[in-house]
């Protein structure tokens, strides 16, 4: 049987899956409906349910069985959907996406990068913030939707940056190792916060009116004052959060202003970029193009059959 990322338009779906997000909306003639993304081990998909509102029967982490088919809605496959039954399952474990490397072995990983640093007010700051929030830091997606929206999504996208800045630190010494590979494993890490959980992720009341970005700068403010931080230390770690989307259009609160600031920004867009597309390409056979995403400035992208 297929998963519901290998289906194809026109293709039936017919299995059980679980409800990984529901919003409410309001159809032009005034009816009520809920958009549903619907996710398995192979991907998600959304559909829509009309003329309900009952998010409390078809709720996020709600296992059901859905039957109907794959169709193309503006270059995005859709469910058209056709029966849905809510199930008493409860193991959701079964139909999450998550990381292709397993937690333990990214926990490693991390770890090891953190005994790397030299600088020991670093060192100590970023030990200290990993194992203060261990589990989330190594379960939490690093997004909702796009890259990295999957179980453990922050600490592999973390791994994956942390190796192109070991790679990149070493073809250009005048780079501070330090300074990136803390950037790299602190840039993401208020995504524990401002997402609601690693099953189900919404944002929070704060991931909504402050973001990531903010609650990082105050969080790094708070517990280098409690660690006697070196100020200078705090202060570019401070910018590297601050300035690693690049631009301010792109949720920068300053452009980057520091070599380690310029290419934490070029390896977080590189990562988060290659597995938007790897994702998109997984099943897509070669030949074929992927459907658009909106993410990646509305493209389809093609795989050759090289």
């Amino acid at each position: 049987m297929k998963g519901i990322g290998q289906l194809s338009i026109g293709e039936m779906l017919d299995q059980r899956v679980m409800i990984k997000q529901a919003v409410k909306g309001i159809a032009a003639n005034g009816k009520p409906y809920l958009t549903l993304i619907l996710s398995d081990k192979t991907g998600e998909i959304e559909t829509k349910m009309w003329d309900t509102s009952d998010i409390d029967k078809y709720a996020p982490r709600s296992i059901v069985h859905a039957a109907g088919e794959v169709m193309d809605y503006r270059g995005r496959t859709q469910l058209k959907l056709k029966q849905i039954t809510v199930l008493e399952e409860k193991n959701v474990e079964d139909y999450l996406q998550a990381a292709p490397i397993p937690r333990e072995e990214l926990e490693t990983e991390v770890l090891a990068y953190i005994e790397s640093i030299k600088n020991p007010d670093m060192k100590k700051l970023v030990k200290h913030l990993v194992t203060r929030e261990f589990d989330a830091y190594f379960t939490h997606p690093a997004a909702v939707k796009n890259h990295h929206a999957f179980y453990s999504g922050l600490a592999y996208h973390v791994v994956s940056m942390l190796k192109l800045a070991d790679s990149i630190a070493s073809l250009y010494p005048t780079l501070n190792r330090d300074l990136l590979v803390s950037g790299v494993i602190l840039h993401d890490y208020a995504k524990i916060k401002e997402l609601s959980d690693p099953i189900t992720p919404e944002y929070t009341l704060s991931g909504k009116l402050v973001g990531h970005i903010s609650m990082m700068v105050a969080e790094l403010e708070k517990v280098g004052s409690e660690l006697k931080t070196d100020k200078e230390v705090l202060t570019v770690l401070q910018h590297l959060v601050l300035s690693h989307h690049g631009r301010p259009e792109w949720g920068s609160a300053v452009a980057p202003q520091m070599r380690e600031a310029e290419v934490l920004f070029l390896i977080d867009n590189l990562d988060a970029r290659m597995t938007m597309m790897d994702r998109l390409l997984e099943y897509v056979e070669p030949g074929g193009f992927s459907e658009r995403s909106f993410a990646l400035d509305n493209r389809a992208f093609y795989r050759p059959k090289l």
